[in-house]
């Protein structure tokens, strides 16, 4: 559930801020709206913040080593030594890659020495080098007097005496961009100064990474000023009023806004009575960007890190579908997945730190509960379906091919089944009847997201709305069924038990229509409702033709599965015929563990983006859902690095 909040101003005297902030932050239950401050101290603060952080980044991750204690300030130095250290690092890699680009411009004139040149020149001797291609060095004058130094098939290299035609502007123009820019030194004075720099950078490594012991210490110290910067920000962000009653006397007051888990407010007016601030209490409306609390029980609670991974949350109006959420997200994975056999190896990931925590008596992190709930889902779809490492339905026991359900069991993946209402004349594959699981799942999914918004909206004429959603979701699904599963068992003209099932899912659709455009947005007039549908009328139709496509989209679950089986299929395949071969069996065993650890690894990515998407898109549309909400985070007193209070 989201726990009702409440929305508080807080007045205060402006001269109060700071003991008014320090006795909310003990209080701990406020959550304050402020975004933005200002001042010099928290301009300080804030780049000493963005130093530490960047001494955490030079230090990455090196070796572990053993910790030592330091205080904030030391802690400061220290990220100013390795912040130094790391500009310097920086420098040295600059020139690195200048020198090397020099070194690869001059590469083909091999060693150059602009001293030996300069000292010609100083007698007199000018000299001037050149690199063009053959037919052009072909074209020069006779008047121009080159040696050749170097030729290939393209290009030439020469060298002329500059004096013999300096007072020439017409050849200085012409050989003037193919002249060879000389260096600042010699290439071997270029190699010489590059292996100086390299060993410094390396000193520069050896001497940040020493610094390791200290980083805990600054990591603690950063919490600190994340800690101070919330503070400042909060004490300079409060609006403030200057109430002046006279020229000699400044009185101000400051005021903030803020939410309250409705069950705490008591504590707060306690508070404010016991120290004279000035307190207003509201509800909050939509316009309030009110932050979000989630409240449920331990087993629901196990898929917030996965929420919290992809850092979604409702908004404070919407609907907390945690529940539904971790119920289909199980489902889909063992779908996805598919296979018992990697439901297996995932249950023994996740039950190797769980051990360990019951061992060393440590709280269980609720990640690998959640992880081994995804194994358990992965075992359960593949012993429906009969379905263990990509292994064929003969190559395993056959107590594993009985706990298996026919309609969807591998085993049984030939086998045409014949609806009773066919008289034998159309049947479906195990295939299909997968491929109808996955839409009645889609029915089943976004069913419940109408129920809820009619639910919400008991007792009011546009829960019609939402049952005509309802309607119309129901008859899709069987024109589903009939376009895209199979047009002869679903077929429109079908009968059972005198029910014409076709028609009534024409008529579903269509009472639905009509239901949903006059009531769902109905907000006091049936007139304003209808015109409101027609001015939308191009979203309306097209609302139709998504409800089709929502409930095809679930089609994913079954095709992303049958491609994984087949990867892993594959992979037996190729392995096979090398594990009767002494000499091949480690190849092959490699083969096995590389080819089935990609699949796993392409299924997961497979949940990411098909599994995932299903809960945050099709339903969630369907509900209405933005995800657009914030978490609720109170002002809360804590401890430094140190276990000293902030």
């Amino acid at each position: 559930m989201i726990v009702p909040m409440k929305k508080v101003s807080l007045i205060i005297m402006g001269n109060k801020k700071e003991e008014t902030l320090k006795k909310l932050r003990k209080l701990g239950i406020v959550h304050i709206e402020i975004t933005e401050g200002s001042g010099e101290r928290l301009c300080e603060l804030r780049d000493k913040l963005a130093l530490l952080e960047s001494a955490v980044f030079a230090i990455g991750k090196n070796k572990k080593a053993e910790q030592k204690d330091i205080n904030a300030e030391k802690a400061l130095s220290v990220a100013a030594d390795i912040a130094c250290l790391d500009e310097e690092k920086k420098q040295c890699q600059s020139q690195k890659i200048a020198l090397n680009t020099e070194l690869e411009r001059l590469k083909s004139w091999g060693n150059v020495d602009p001293s030996s040149i300069c000292e010609l020149a100083s007698k007199g001797i000018n000299l001037s080098f050149y690199e063009m291609s053959k037919t052009e060095y072909q074209d020069l004058p006779d008047s121009v007097k080159t040696v050749r130094l170097y030729e290939n098939k393209s290009s030439v290299k020469f060298m002329v005496l500059s004096s013999a035609f300096e007072d020439d502007e017409e050849i200085i123009s012409r050989l003037g961009s193919y002249c060879l820019k000389l260096p600042q030194m010699s290439t071997e004075q270029m190699r010489q100064k590059i292996s100086e720099l390299s060993a410094r950078i390396d000193a520069i490594d050896a001497q940040i990474a020493s610094y390791i012991c200290y980083a805990e210490s600054i990591k603690g110290a950063i919490r600190s000023f994340e800690k101070e910067i919330e503070f400042e920000t909060y004490a300079t962000g409060m609006a403030n009023e200057e109430l002046s009653p006279d020229s000699n006397q400044s009185v101000s007051v400051a005021y903030f806004k803020g939410y309250i888990e409705a069950e705490n407010l008591d504590r707060l007016k306690e508070t404010a009575a016991n120290n004279s601030w000035g307190l207003v209490v509201q509800e909050p409306c939509q316009e309030d960007n009110v932050p979000t609390k989630l409240k449920n029980n331990k087993f629901v609670s196990l898929i917030y890190p996965l929420t919290d991974f992809l850092g979604t949350v409702p908004g404070y109006f919407e609907y907390d579908i945690s529940g539904w959420f971790l119920a289909f997200i199980l489902i889909f994975f063992g779908i996805i997945f598919g296979d018992g056999g990697y439901g297996l190896l995932i249950c023994a990931v996740a039950a190797i730190p769980v051990i360990r925590s019951l061992i060393i008596k440590k709280p269980i992190s609720p990640t690998f509960l959640l992880v081994g709930l995804f194994g358990l889902s992965t075992i359960l779809w593949g012993t429906l379906t009969c379905t263990w490492f990509g292994l064929s339905p003969e190559q395993l026991p056959h107590w594993l091919q009985s706990l298996s359900i026919p309609l969807i069991s591998n085993v049984y993946a030939d086998k045409i089944w014949y609806p009773f209402w066919t008289n034998g004349a159309a049947g479906l594959t195990t295939a299909q009847n997968l491929q109808i699981f996955c839409f009645s799942l889609a029915l089943l999914q976004l069913t419940v997201a109408h129920i809820k918004g009619a639910v919400r909206n008991k007792g009011r004429v546009k829960m019609l709305g939402d049952i005509g959603s309802i309607l119309q979701l129901l008859g899709i699904y069987y024109l589903v069924l009939s376009l895209v599963v199979n047009a002869e068992v679903f077929s429109f003209g079908l009968v059972i038990a005198g029910v014409p099932v076709g028609t009534v899912a024409i008529a579903l659709i269509a009472v639905g229509f009509v239901l949903s455009f006059v009531f769902s947005n109905y907000e006091g007039s049936i007139i304003k409702s209808i015109l409101s549908s027609l001015k939308n009328i191009v979203s309306v139709l097209l609302g139709v033709v998504n409800v089709f496509s929502d409930i095809v989209s679930y089609i994913r679950l079954w095709a992303v599965g049958l491609a994984g089986a087949a990867i892993s299929a594959t992979v037996n395949e190729l392995a096979g015929p090398l594990l009767g071969n002494f000499m091949f069996m480690i190849f092959a065993i490699i083969l096995l563990v590389f080819g089935h650890g990609l699949n796993m690894i392409l299924n997961i990515l497979s949940v990411i983006v098909h599994g995932i998407r299903l809960n945050t898109l099709e339903f969630s549309s369907h509900l209405d859902m933005s995800w657009s909400g914030h978490k609720f985070k109170p002002f809360i007193e804590e401890t430094d690095y140190k276990g000293e209070s902030l």
